[in-house]
């Protein structure tokens, strides 16, 4: 590849170990980072009856990219650029806009991971049956016991205290996307991920076209042009606010935490901003999410996995809060249990959001 700007005696062990699927990236820095090669697939390769083309992750301002390559392990950061490397405590404690700072300040082409490159790789997981188990019961995986990682903390896996991070890569083979040691660590919990390119405002979904949020010149700013609304209709791109655009609604009224599932709306019946003190939010398994009456749910919402499209995600959970502005994490934490997994959707901070369960992961297209 053209693209890289060392070429070592590390990359070559890594390709020969993996048959190619895996190379080593080196940075303007010329620091490493292992990123798994995601060739171009298109929708209907991997979904039944939500399209066909090329899916949506493939597409970077209007060109096709042959492949993506994608951060093999949640991010580390050194020098003030966002590493992916085994047997590392991720970085946490970092809100959105820093997260795409550290991935683009490695230079030409390198990006936080997007919400479509994220759709991308569940769905083509749950099509070919290999959707990974992880760190989501403290260190371990919660239906597989015996599958462990190595906390960083020291502490037993299973034991419900402490900060139970486990090191990048420290999961067995179920733990990686494909099943194999060569593929994507770490996507079914251990820390959330932001991903770029979508968010919610005031309860509306707004997305950056196709994979155009892997261009780190994009603006992704809370007053940037380049967010768009999709229309309820027939799942074209409008202005945010325009009417009848595609919202995340509670079926049920009132603002308490958990006031009822999240829904697929045209408009917001139920806000659960607020009030009286409290902070509120809805959340419902990925699979149950639902449209209102009259809606139908378009192709283009399966395709970002932000609606079901018949996958088979299991207990995966998703939470919305549908007031101000709300920017993504997926994949769920170590002790998110049942409700981690690759569909598992969280809108419950601003960009200025940050915990110790919260990180992100580097990605990079040519």
């Amino acid at each position: 590849m053209t693209t890289i700007f060392t070429k070592d005696a590390r990359r070559a062990a890594v390709e020969a170990a993996t048959g190619g699927k895996v190379t080593v990236l080196y940075d303007n820095l010329g620091l490493p980072s292992y990123m798994v090669v995601v060739p171009k697939f298109n929708i209907e390769d991997i979904m039944i009856g939500a399209g066909t083309g090329v899916h949506p992750a493939f597409i970077v301002n209007g060109v096709e990219k042959s492949e993506l390559l994608i951060g093999q392990y949640q991010a580390k950061v050194v020098d003030g650029r966002a590493l992916s490397l085994p047997g590392m405590d991720p970085t946490c404690s970092l809100n959105f806009d820093a997260a795409l700072g550290y991935c683009a300040a490695k230079g030409a082409g390198w990006h936080l991971m997007t919400n479509a490159e994220w759709a991308a790789i569940a769905l083509w997981c749950a099509k070919n049956g290999t959707l990974p188990n992880g760190n989501n019961d403290y260190g371990r995986d919660v239906a597989l016991t015996h599958e462990t990682g190595v906390r960083q903390d020291g502490i037993a896996p299973g034991t419900a205290s402490g900060t139970a991070r486990t090191l990048t890569g420290s999961g067995p083979a179920p733990w990686r996307h494909d099943g194999t040691v060569a593929g994507i660590a770490d996507l079914n919990g251990n820390i959330w991920e932001w991903v770029g390119g979508m968010r919610l405002n005031g309860g509306e979904i707004q997305i950056i076209p196709d994979n155009d949020a892997a261009s780190n010149t994009a603006d992704q700013s809370a007053t940037s042009t380049r967010w768009k609304a999709i229309a309820a209709a027939d799942g074209s791109l409008v202005a945010p606010g325009t009417a009848a655009s595609l919202k995340f609604d509670s079926v049920n009224a009132g603002t308490a935490g958990s006031v009822g599932a999240a829904q697929i709306d045209d408009v917001i019946d139920n806000s659960n901003a607020p009030g009286s003190g409290d902070d509120g939010y809805t959340y419902t398994i990925f699979d149950n999410l639902a449209a209102d009456t009259g809606i139908t749910v378009p192709n283009i919402m399966k395709q970002l996995l932000l609606a079901p499209a018949g996958s088979g995600f299991g207990d995966d959970k998703m939470w919305v809060r549908n007031y101000g502005e709300r920017l993504p994490f997926r994949g769920g934490g170590w002790g998110s249990g049942v409700g981690a997994g690759l569909a598992a959707l969280n809108f419950s901070d601003a960009r200025s959001g940050a915990s110790a369960g919260l990180g992100f992961r580097p990605a990079f297209v040519a």
